[in-house]
């Protein structure tokens, strides 16, 4: 993401920000993985939308109108003995030449500078109570400031979570944005359509997941956005399942989500399909019935519509299939009761989506003034129906049971409708079997 981009997004959280208020966003921290080994490091979300910096240890604070500049960073010094083991810095020279800071100092310069920056400022945006070290820093930073009262310097009187005001500017995307999440779902849908092509009674869960991650990073995508879900027969009616460690038996279906993140954006893909390559009848009922419920939520998945419409749609479509294949009582007349009285829970019990951005379960509200709040163009969302039928389930016709099916694509919605931007991975039955014959 081009410099100019982060400086655009500050501008546009500027322009809501209260008058005499700034900004305060920090980086995430590392984590410990064991002794001495961290985790892989993640940057946190808003301030990579905000700044693009790739380090730990660093603050950026945004002080609208401020005549010095408004961007002030705060981050690791250059250090050539700690670069040695550890890389690269960008240092405070880095901070102002490549990411936009019109000022930077070393993190370890914060505590005076900081307070200065919250002379006679009325207001601090923050992430508050996202972390408990910068809730007690900042409020000692207010302390500092508020000490001054008596040479005239007022110190902030309110503390508001940041959030309130970036996550609706991230909801909508900008057309960086989604020229990286079509790259991203591009290349989570090829890896689908790999794990299908290769899938054969007797591999391993793990097996696929390990083809699948490395199609992704092979093209950049090189970590996951979430722990990749691959469950087979009945590890399919477990939703966040993730031991990935069965082996795959014929005659099962099995249940892979996954997508990689790309430059920050995520991607959130889900596939069922057989090991054998073939559906067997009662698998292709409920898949075909899943697939129905899909179609149905996408077309409700335009700008106008409220967030609570492809959902109902999914509901719909699902609990008259259901009544069809003998799995809930009553005729086609009994459906609107049945679905009032949520009869379809049992099988279908999570939503059928949720924002997809940075974050797999991206910021936004769902509801804005207690409603559920319309579509606009810009917004991308999953759209993920599913039926779960375990084995323990014996008010359900026996052929249905231990069948687990999810279907997810990720659909933006544009100003015609809607684009999605997962469809290169196969997802009718007939595509399924004949690529997964090789066709």
């Amino acid at each position: 993401m081009k410099p100019a981009e982060h400086k655009r997004r500050r501008r546009r959280l500027a322009a809501v920000m209260a008058p005499g208020s700034m900004a305060v966003f920090p980086a995430a921290d590392e984590s410990i993985r064991n002794r001495d080994v961290h985790y892989p490091f993640r940057q946190d979300s808003d301030f990579s939308y905000l700044t693009g910096f790739p380090e730990p240890q660093a603050l950026g604070v945004l002080v609208p109108g401020r005549k010095e500049g408004e961007l002030v960073f705060f981050c690791r010094p250059r250090d050539p003995e700690k670069e040695l083991w550890e890389g690269t810095r960008a240092g405070v020279e880095g901070a102002r030449e490549h990411f936009g800071a019109d000022e930077a100092y070393p993190i370890d310069e914060i505590d005076e500078i900081l307070p200065k920056l919250m002379e006679d400022r009325e207001r601090v945006y923050y992430p508050v109570g996202a972390d408990p070290e910068l809730d007690r820093r900042l409020m000692g930073w207010v302390g500092v400031t508020r000490g001054k009262a008596r040479a005239g310097v007022r110190a902030p009187t309110e503390l508001v979570a940041l959030e309130r005001l970036l996550s609706e500017q991230r909801l909508i995307k900008s057309k960086a944005e989604l020229a990286i999440m079509r790259r991203a779902a591009n290349i989570s849908a090829d890896a689908h359509r790999r794990v299908m092509r290769i899938c054969r009674p007797g591999m391993w869960e793990y097996q696929l997941e390990a083809e699948l991650v490395q199609a992704c990073a092979s093209r950049g995508g090189r970590f996951q956005a979430y722990p990749p879900i691959v469950g087979s027969g009945a590890n399919a009616c477990v939703l966040h399942y993730v031991d990935n460690r069965h082996q795959l038996k014929d005659g099962d279906l099995v249940l892979v989500d996954a997508g990689c993140e790309l430059e920050g954006y995520a991607s959130d893909i889900t596939r069922t399909f057989p090991v054998n390559g073939r559906f067997t009848s009662p698998q292709r009922e409920l898949y075909e019935l899943v697939l129905a419920g899909q179609q149905a939520a996408i077309r409700k998945a335009v700008p106008g519509n409220r967030w609570d419409d492809p959902h109902k749609a999914a509901v719909r479509t699902l609990t008259a299939g259901l009544v069809e294949l003998g799995i809930l009582e009553g005729g086609r007349q009994a459906v609107p009761k049945l679905v009032k009285e949520e009869k379809y829970k049992p099988y279908f019990m999570h939503r059928t989506g949720h924002w997809l951005g940075m974050d797999v379960h991206d910021v936004g509200e769902y509801k804005v003034d207690g409603k559920w709040r319309r579509l606009e163009p810009g917004m991308v969302l999953t759209v993920e129906p599913g039926l779960y039928i375990p084995a323990d389930r014996t008010e359900v016709p026996e052929p249905y049971r231990n069948i687990g099916i999810r279907i997810e694509d990720d659909v933006l919605i544009t100003g015609e409708g809607n684009e999605v931007l997962s469809a290169r991975a196969p997802k009718a039955v007939e595509d399924i079997e004949s690529w997964m014959r090789g066709g």
